[in-house]
């Protein structure tokens, strides 16, 4: 019997689904709803936490699945968008989805969705959610991917709803005030279900949101609110944990992490949060030593995230080496600005993305009198940020998802060369 080559096939669908579809993005759940029940999916008979947010779904995502292992659970994750491979989006609770699983799943979503057409999105989250199904596990993460209230996996009831933090970013779907996108984030929330909300500054709307919603509200700064100078996590049970003095993915995530899961009947120990604190995710202010040179990660694409990104970076003591690539709808300069004080020299680069801003746009957004080398790729950034570190200097990857993947997938392949 002729073997199959799963990979292959994967890479097939792939091409398949995002051709499938006119709009990369199309929100509104009428036509998913109809393909989810044709699968049995629209409900799921396990424990749901739905996260939305500006900026953090993925490191509490993150550290949620961790916490949430320690305590036994069989945990299954969906998350958006991918850096090295596709799989990355699909978790089990014995590891990424294989190949052949999600095909698998890709057959039965063809199949359900007869000639209903699918964003890939769409088409993705509902073989995420057929594996979820038959998976065994006893509890089910989901990241969304737009927004909250439209956004494909708002098609499943969550236990609990998060919303991580709200800022300006997607303008043009979500609207222009922090009041509007709430709304919008709010819209995962279910009737006597916790809304959780991880950022202690609140939109002005944020308390009538929850209130029109009849949801079981659970903010941060109010009723739960991480503690590291004092030592202390505490939750809205009246109940804490020690905090540790250092967490990698910010106590912040943390604590809400740790809050959804409590309100999820999940319970979290000191021990667990100990661990936790330690865990790093890739693309998330990641370090990593390549050439005997510091390099930094981190996929933030709006100004909240570049922001915190550049006040958790280390001191320089030489040279910063700036790999900058941005999608030209996001705010370019502003973000640039945040390295203005800084001894750099910017390699200018454009990731493989029809919204991606080109180098000479990006020239027009630095700061006055900055070094900039204009690159005809984002490897070809990295292999000069790297050739030209010196000892002490640094090399920082930033502006984009897509800009970490293609640099990513730079070293990899320049390492198994």
């Amino acid at each position: 019997m002729r073997q199959i080559d799963h990979a292959a096939a994967l890479a097939a669908w792939l091409t398949r689904i995002e051709a499938m579809h006119p709009a990369e993005i199309e929100l509104g759940l009428d036509r998913l709803r109809t393909v989810a029940e044709r699968l049995a999916v629209s409900t799921l008979p396990i424990p749901v936490i739905t996260v939305a947010g500006t900026n953090g779904k993925g490191s509490t995502l993150r550290l949620m699945t961790e916490l949430a292992c320690h305590a036994g659970r069989k945990v299954c994750v969906y998350t958006s968008p991918h850096l090295l491979e596709f799989n990355e989006r699909i978790r089990l609770p014995d590891g990424l989805a294989s190949d052949a699983a999600i095909c698998e799943a890709f057959e039965k979503v063809e199949t359900a969705r007869g000639d209903t057409p699918l964003t890939y999105f769409e088409f993705t989250t509902l073989a995420a959610l057929w594996l979820f199904a038959g998976s065994g596990a006893d509890l089910v993460l989901l990241e969304v991917g737009l927004g909250g209230r439209l956004d494909a996996v708002n098609v499943v009831d969550p236990d609990v709803a998060v919303v991580t933090s709200v800022g300006l970013d997607h303008q043009d779907w979500l609207g222009n005030t922090r009041e509007a996108i709430c709304a919008e984030k709010c819209g995962i929330a279910r009737a006597q279900r916790p809304l959780v909300f991880g950022e202690q500054d609140w939109p002005d709307n944020l308390a009538s949101e929850a209130a029109s919603r009849g949801v079981l509200d659970v903010f941060a700064g109010r009723d739960f609110s991480a503690l590291p100078g004092e030592g202390r996590l505490c939750f809205a049970d009246g109940t804490s944990l020690p905090c540790p003095d250092s967490v990698t993915l910010g106590a912040d995530n943390l604590a809400t992490a740790c809050q959804a899961l409590m309100l999820a009947d999940v319970p979290v120990s000191a021990a667990a949060v100990e661990a936790a604190a330690q865990l790093t995710l890739m693309g998330r202010c990641e370090h990593q030593r390549l050439q005997g040179v510091d390099c930094w990660f981190d996929v933030g694409h709006n100004l909240a995230a570049v922001s915190r990104f550049r006040a958790l970076l280390p001191r320089c003591e030489g040279v910063r080496h700036l790999v900058f690539g941005m999608m030209a709808d996001k705010p370019v300069k502003a973000v640039a600005a945040e390295f203005a004080c800084d001894a750099a020299s910017w390699y200018l680069c454009a990731p493989q993305m029809a919204r991606a801003a080109a180098p000479q746009q990006l020239v027009a957004a630095l700061p006055e009198a900055a070094r900039y080398q204009r690159c005809e790729s984002v490897a070809d950034a990295m292999r000069c940020a790297l050739d030209a570190a010196n000892p002490g200097d640094q090399v920082v990857v930033f502006g984009s998802f897509y800009t970490v993947a293609e640099a990513w997938q730079a070293v990899e392949e320049q390492g198994s060369e």
